[in-house]
């Protein structure tokens, strides 16, 4: 899953609005160990949608090996802690740091003429399912 994530620049963020409709953006991510992270100038739309409502999707950049998604609840990162999110790649006039508490991650593949997806939840083995 790291992988797929590493494998492009860029990944769609889904995000609710105030209203509960879906919105979505483009984002960066990045691992801190094992913890997908991500962020946001200022203020845009899609941090002001977290800070209201942290649940969101992550769809990673199409790219050979199967469509990866994430989903779970972004926890904004804040204080001394923060200071282990700068890239030096940050916007000016500062940015919202998050890290994902991640509940669910799905990848999809075509192996031969089965569409194949294999899905993990917290607190479950993973979940294999096989489509022709």
């Amino acid at each position: 899953m790291k992988a797929r994530f590493q494998a492009a620049e860029t990944h769609v963020l889904a995000t609710l609005r105030k209203d509960g409709s879906p919105r979505v953006s483009g984002t960066e991510v990045d691992f801190k160990g094992s913890d997908l992270s991500f962020g946001s100038m200022v203020n845009a739309v899609k941090a002001v949608d977290l800070r209201r409502d942290g649940r969101c999707a992550i769809h990673a950049h199409p790219h050979q090996g199967g469509d990866a998604k994430v989903a779970g609840v972004a926890v904004e990162v804040t204080g001394p802690e923060k200071d282990a999110y700068v890239t030096g790649s940050e916007p000016p006039g500062g940015f919202h740091a998050f890290c994902l508490d991640l509940h669910e991650a799905t990848i999809t593949t075509v192996e031969g003429d089965e569409l194949v997806i294999r899905l993990w939840r917290s607190g479950r083995p993973v979940e294999t399912f096989r489509r022709k």
